[in-house]
């Protein structure tokens, strides 16, 4: 069983990129451009490119994008005239690296991640460029999990073991911003950087308290956890997700519907 400690929602990423460009592949772009989104032009001498597998990094197994990006690959090699291969991800910042370095034709991407490649900071020691957005997809939930129903507040992470994203992820960002608002730094807590699966394994197995789980809800790493332990989502509070609206563009409040994980 999932459920909620407070009426309050969790934090989304706000997707506001603009479509700036397109896969090279016209197939692709008459796809795009087919579904009302604008799209720019293809590149030169891309219409005599014979036929290849265009490679999708998505996400980790257990999360949102590696489900979402796999339903979009296959639905654009059925019906655009292309072959997509949706690939595990390893993060938003591998999967930025991926496209600069030519190993990825696609990736997901957080939105704040992306503008911290854009910007050279946080995760990126100088500006990325190379790149370019499609589309914006979904927001993505902050999302804090724990199986301990004594954790009712941010605040009450403070002294436990909590899972604040793998390396190389956009996660760890988030988890800071969320615990900075409450007055938490890394310090006040027990961190361990683990993937949405491993982080999930780890609640079902009692090694951590809390983690953060940053995808959109529902998430498999979650659901499959709720079968097997009573499974708690951790809401922030009015006062608290406004201080961070102040000092960030990249979230905004949301709720996350009762149904989205325990049903009726």
């Amino acid at each position: 069983m999932t459920t909620s400690h407070a009426k309050y929602g969790e934090l989304s990423l706000e997707y506001g990129a603009s479509i700036t460009s397109v896969p090279y592949h016209p197939g692709a772009a008459k796809y795009f451009s087919e579904k009302g989104f604008e799209v720019a032009s293809v590149k030169d001498g891309a219409g005599n490119t014979e036929s290849r597998n265009l490679r999708f990094v998505t996400g980790g197994e257990s999360g949102t994008y590696y489900a979402f990006g796999s339903v979009i690959a296959q639905h654009a090699t059925n019906n655009a005239g292309i072959n997509v291969v949706g690939l595990v991800g390893n993060g938003s910042q591998a999967n930025v690296q991926e496209l600069v370095d030519g190993t990825a034709d696609f990736a997901f991407c957080q939105s704040d991640v992306m503008a911290y490649a854009y910007n050279g900071t946080n995760l990126f020691e100088s500006k990325v460029e190379g790149f370019s957005t499609v589309a914006a997809l979904y927001m993505e939930q902050v999302q804090i999990v724990t199986t301990n129903p004594a954790i009712k507040t941010v605040a009450d992470l403070a002294g436990k073991s909590v899972s604040i994203g793998a390396p190389g992820s956009g996660v760890y960002f988030n988890a800071i911003d969320v615990l900075g608002a409450y007055g938490l730094t890394e310090d006040d807590i027990k961190p361990t950087y683990q993937s949405f699966g491993d982080s999930a394994d780890a609640l079902k197995n009692g090694q951590i308290d809390a983690a953060f789980i940053v995808a959109g809800a529902p998430t498999t790493a979650v659901t499959d956890l709720a079968t097997t332990k009573d499974t708690y989502l951790v809401s922030l509070d009015s006062e608290h997700i406004a201080k961070l609206l102040e000092t960030s563009d990249y979230y905004t409040e949301t709720v996350i519907a009762k149904d989205v994980y325990f049903g009726d």
